[in-house]
């Protein structure tokens, strides 16, 4: 028993001490703790030209040190009059690279999407969050030093026709993505005890362009966030455009997330 007990200290230490790198719009190379289970619901929204919203649930597994997977499963009235169901996704990501020190490292990791959609297609960004059916493959680097956190990425995506009676996509169907996050280690100054909450403040960058189309944008997202008894959280952010040339529903669109983990299943 107290060796389980002990498990879940340092597991949810380990989210603690890290909490910085738990970005809200991106992944960081680090993976969550083996064997435990991450439950979210997220609600994302706009209210230009008129008030639309998506519910996204997900679930989070970490199969190993190094193995981490999603799925996940997306509600929303983006493209129609009322909330229906749209489609969902598998995110896989796999830690290749580690160099650890006493409250510093270095990671890198290489990861993969792949999303279906029964939306129609009407706009110019490939998204997997629900919007488009495709695939997405990329590398993320995560440097932690101290209480702050950088990270980085870049990805292509592909999209394919959705599913049924969806329009067929007439426009780009390839696309790069790429994103830089820095997250700091606001509260607490000094940690007593695992049940201290964290507050972390992001400044996210999230850029996407469609190759021979002259279509992309970059968006900068800040972002809070505040950990209780290392096992919940709740996120809040808003992103808006730097420049932006790509008719998309992410433009301008706040993220509301709660998440609940659970540790040495």
């Amino acid at each position: 028993m107290k060796r389980i007990l002990l498990a879940i200290c340092l597991m949810a230490m380990a989210c603690t001490v890290f909490g910085q790198e738990l970005y809200v719009n991106t992944e960081p190379a680090s993976n969550m703790a083996a064997r435990s289970l991450g439950v979210r619901i997220e609600n994302q929204g706009f209210f230009s030209p008129d008030f639309k919203t998506r519910t996204t649930l997900e679930a989070m597994y970490g199969a190993s040190g190094k193995l981490m997977l999603h799925g996940a499963a997306y509600l929303s009235g983006f493209y129609r009059p009322k909330q229906s169901f749209e489609g969902g996704s598998f995110y896989a990501k796999y830690r290749f690279f580690s160099q650890d020190t006493v409250h510093a490292h270095f990671r890198g990791a290489v990861f993969g999407k792949a999303a279906i959609s029964r939306n129609p297609y009407s706009l110019q960004e490939i998204a997997l969050e629900g919007d488009n059916t495709g695939l997405q493959g990329g590398m993320v680097f995560t440097k932690l030093m101290h209480k702050l956190a950088l990270s980085g990425s870049a990805s292509y995506l592909r999209a394919f026709d959705n599913p049924g009676d969806a329009t067929p996509v007439t426009g780009a169907k390839n696309a790069l993505a790429y994103t830089f996050s820095a997250g700091y280690l606001l509260f607490p100054k000094q940690y007593k005890s695992f049940d201290q909450v964290n507050m972390n403040i992001y400044a996210e960058f999230l850029g996407k362009a469609n190759p021979g189309y002259g279509q992309s944008y970059l968006d900068v997202a800040p972002a809070i966030q505040f950990i209780f008894n290392s096992v919940c959280r709740l996120d809040f952010s808003y992103r808006a455009p730097l420049f932006n040339s790509m008719e998309r529903n992410s433009k301008n669109m706040y993220l509301l997330r709660f998440e609940y983990n659970f540790f040495n299943l």
